[in-house]
């Protein structure tokens, strides 16, 4: 497990950014954290560490945004809406898994029973004041 502290949503990107040398494709990882804990922010992070520019932001309204990376495709879902697997299989999730791409997913709490036993989990949880976040990452293989 990995633990660190962030004093601004620009510590959060930097830390998203190493975390995001170390993947190789293939990954699902999963938020877990409340509204406005950051977890759009390490995304965004996370797409600039595998070198793109591209603008990030909450998949709220699409459920899924792509970002294609020098290094790996990047795929960013949006559960919060999934409350059903039949909701879940509308959004294609399954059909992600063997793409090879990297999978992020926020609100993940609702498709717990979906999620691959090799999930990483990136929790984010309020500091001690309001920009402190505490992220912790948690390798479940």
């Amino acid at each position: 497990m990995k633990k660190f502290i962030s004093h601004s949503p620009e510590e959060t990107e930097q830390f998203a950014a190493q975390f995001s040398l170390g993947l190789q494709g293939g990954e699902v990882i999963a938020y877990r954290g409340s509204m406005g804990m950051g977890k759009t922010t390490f995304t965004r992070g996370l797409v600039h560490g595998l070198g793109a520019d591209n603008i990030v932001s909450s998949p709220t309204f699409a459920l899924v945004n792509e970002y294609d990376t020098p290094r790996l495709t990047v795929y960013h879902f949006d559960m919060y809406r999934i409350t059903s697997w039949d909701d879940l299989y509308s959004t294609g999730f399954f059909d992600y898994l063997d793409t090879g791409a990297v999978l992020l997913i926020e609100w993940s709490e609702n498709i717990e029973g979906a999620l691959p036993d090799s999930t990483i989990i990136v929790e984010l949880s309020q500091g001690e004041n309001d920009d402190e976040r505490i992220i912790t990452i948690e390798d479940l293989a």
